[in-house]
Protein backbone atom coordinates (compact mmCIF):
# COMPACT_ATOMS: atom_id res chain seq x y z
CA UNK A 1 0.00 0.00 0.00
CA UNK A 2 2.82 2.44 0.81
CA UNK A 3 4.60 1.58 -2.43
CA UNK A 4 1.47 2.44 -4.41
CA UNK A 5 1.15 5.72 -2.53
CA UNK A 6 4.80 6.53 -3.24
CA UNK A 7 4.31 5.85 -6.96
CA UNK A 8 1.20 8.04 -6.92
CA UNK A 9 3.02 10.92 -5.23
CA UNK A 10 6.11 10.69 -7.44
CA UNK A 11 4.13 10.51 -10.67
CA UNK A 12 4.90 13.51 -12.89
CA UNK A 13 1.32 14.74 -12.99
CA UNK A 14 1.14 15.13 -9.21
CA UNK A 15 4.36 17.13 -9.07
CA UNK A 16 3.15 19.36 -11.91
CA UNK A 17 -0.11 19.87 -10.06
CA UNK A 18 1.70 20.84 -6.86
CA UNK A 19 3.79 23.41 -8.74
CA UNK A 20 0.67 24.75 -10.46
CA UNK A 21 -1.14 25.16 -7.13
CA UNK A 22 1.83 27.02 -5.64
CA UNK A 23 2.14 29.34 -8.63
CA UNK A 24 -1.64 29.81 -8.76
CA UNK A 25 -1.73 30.80 -5.09
CA UNK A 26 1.03 33.35 -5.60
CA UNK A 27 -0.71 34.72 -8.69
CA UNK A 28 -4.01 34.98 -6.83
CA UNK A 29 -2.27 37.06 -4.16
CA UNK A 30 -0.93 39.33 -6.90
CA UNK A 31 -4.37 39.78 -8.46
CA UNK A 32 -5.93 40.38 -5.03
CA UNK A 33 -3.35 43.08 -4.32
CA UNK A 34 -4.12 44.69 -7.69
CA UNK A 35 -7.87 44.72 -7.09
CA UNK A 36 -7.50 45.93 -3.50
CA UNK A 37 -5.10 48.71 -4.53
CA UNK A 38 -6.77 49.91 -7.72
CA UNK A 39 -10.27 48.51 -8.23
CA UNK A 40 -11.59 48.85 -4.66
CA UNK A 41 -10.76 52.58 -4.37
CA UNK A 42 -12.48 53.23 -7.70
CA UNK A 43 -15.57 51.31 -6.60
CA UNK A 44 -15.59 53.08 -3.23
CA UNK A 45 -15.43 56.43 -5.01
CA UNK A 46 -18.43 55.38 -7.13
CA UNK A 47 -20.42 54.89 -3.92
CA UNK A 48 -20.28 58.59 -3.12
CA UNK A 49 -18.47 60.78 -0.63
CA UNK A 50 -20.67 59.90 2.34
CA UNK A 51 -20.68 56.11 1.92
CA UNK A 52 -18.02 53.60 2.88
CA UNK A 53 -18.16 52.00 -0.54
CA UNK A 54 -20.40 50.86 -3.32
CA UNK A 55 -23.36 49.34 -1.51
CA UNK A 56 -26.22 50.14 0.78
CA UNK A 57 -27.51 49.57 4.30
CA UNK A 58 -30.55 47.38 4.81
CA UNK A 59 -31.04 49.15 8.17
CA UNK A 60 -29.58 52.60 8.61
CA UNK A 61 -27.05 52.91 11.39
CA UNK A 62 -26.37 49.16 11.64
CA UNK A 63 -22.99 48.31 10.10
CA UNK A 64 -23.85 44.60 10.11
CA UNK A 65 -26.54 45.17 7.45
CA UNK A 66 -24.26 46.80 4.85
CA UNK A 67 -24.60 45.04 1.48
CA UNK A 68 -21.18 45.51 -0.12
CA UNK A 69 -21.73 45.41 -3.86
CA UNK A 70 -18.19 46.68 -4.40
CA UNK A 71 -16.71 43.57 -2.77
CA UNK A 72 -18.74 41.35 -5.08
CA UNK A 73 -17.66 43.31 -8.16
CA UNK A 74 -14.06 43.08 -6.93
CA UNK A 75 -14.38 39.29 -6.60
CA UNK A 76 -15.79 39.04 -10.14
CA UNK A 77 -12.95 41.18 -11.53
CA UNK A 78 -10.38 39.08 -9.62
CA UNK A 79 -11.89 35.91 -11.06
CA UNK A 80 -11.95 37.26 -14.61
CA UNK A 81 -8.33 38.46 -14.45
CA UNK A 82 -7.19 35.14 -12.97
CA UNK A 83 -9.12 33.11 -15.56
CA UNK A 84 -7.80 35.22 -18.43
CA UNK A 85 -4.18 34.90 -17.33
CA UNK A 86 -4.50 31.15 -16.73
CA UNK A 87 -6.06 30.76 -20.17
CA UNK A 88 -3.42 32.86 -21.91
CA UNK A 89 -0.43 31.57 -19.93
CA UNK A 90 -1.33 27.88 -19.60
CA UNK A 91 -4.16 26.70 -21.86
CA UNK A 92 -3.14 28.39 -25.12
CA UNK A 93 0.56 27.38 -24.98
CA UNK A 94 -0.33 23.83 -23.92
CA UNK A 95 -2.85 23.48 -26.75
CA UNK A 96 -0.30 24.78 -29.25
CA UNK A 97 2.36 22.40 -27.93
CA UNK A 98 0.02 19.41 -28.16
CA UNK A 99 -0.94 20.36 -31.72
CA UNK A 100 2.73 20.68 -32.73
CA UNK A 101 3.50 17.33 -31.13
CA UNK A 102 0.58 15.71 -32.94
CA UNK A 103 1.70 17.16 -36.29
CA UNK A 104 5.28 15.99 -35.71
CA UNK A 105 4.39 12.37 -35.09
CA UNK A 106 3.76 9.92 -37.86
CA UNK A 107 0.31 8.45 -37.60
CA UNK A 108 0.34 4.81 -36.64
CA UNK A 109 -0.44 2.53 -39.57
CA UNK A 110 -3.83 0.95 -39.34
CA UNK A 111 -3.90 -2.74 -38.52
CA UNK A 112 -4.59 -4.83 -41.59
CA UNK A 113 -7.63 -7.07 -41.14
CA UNK A 114 -6.98 -10.81 -41.07
CA UNK A 115 -9.07 -11.51 -44.17
CA UNK A 116 -6.97 -9.06 -46.20
CA UNK A 117 -3.80 -10.76 -44.96
CA UNK A 118 -5.17 -14.14 -46.04
CA UNK A 119 -6.15 -12.80 -49.46
CA UNK A 120 -2.66 -11.35 -49.93
CA UNK A 121 -1.12 -14.70 -49.01
CA UNK A 122 -3.34 -16.48 -51.53
CA UNK A 123 -2.44 -13.92 -54.18
CA UNK A 124 1.27 -14.34 -53.52
CA UNK A 125 0.98 -18.13 -53.70
CA UNK A 126 -0.93 -17.96 -56.98
CA UNK A 127 1.65 -15.57 -58.43
CA UNK A 128 4.49 -17.93 -57.42
CA UNK A 129 3.00 -20.77 -59.48
CA UNK A 130 1.51 -24.14 -58.59
CA UNK A 131 4.81 -25.90 -57.76
CA UNK A 132 6.53 -23.12 -55.82
CA UNK A 133 3.75 -21.65 -53.74
CA UNK A 134 2.06 -24.79 -52.45
CA UNK A 135 3.19 -27.83 -50.59
CA UNK A 136 1.86 -30.91 -52.26
CA UNK A 137 0.60 -33.81 -50.24
CA UNK A 138 1.27 -37.27 -51.56
CA UNK A 139 -1.82 -39.20 -52.49
CA UNK A 140 -0.58 -42.73 -51.71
Amino acid sequence: MLRGFKEFILRGNILDLAVAVAIGTAFLALVAAFTNSFINPLLAAAGGADNIGLGFYVRDGNAETFVDIGAFITAVITFLITAAVVYLAVVVPMTNALERRARGQDPEPEAVPEDVLLLREIRDQLAAGPDKGQSTASAD
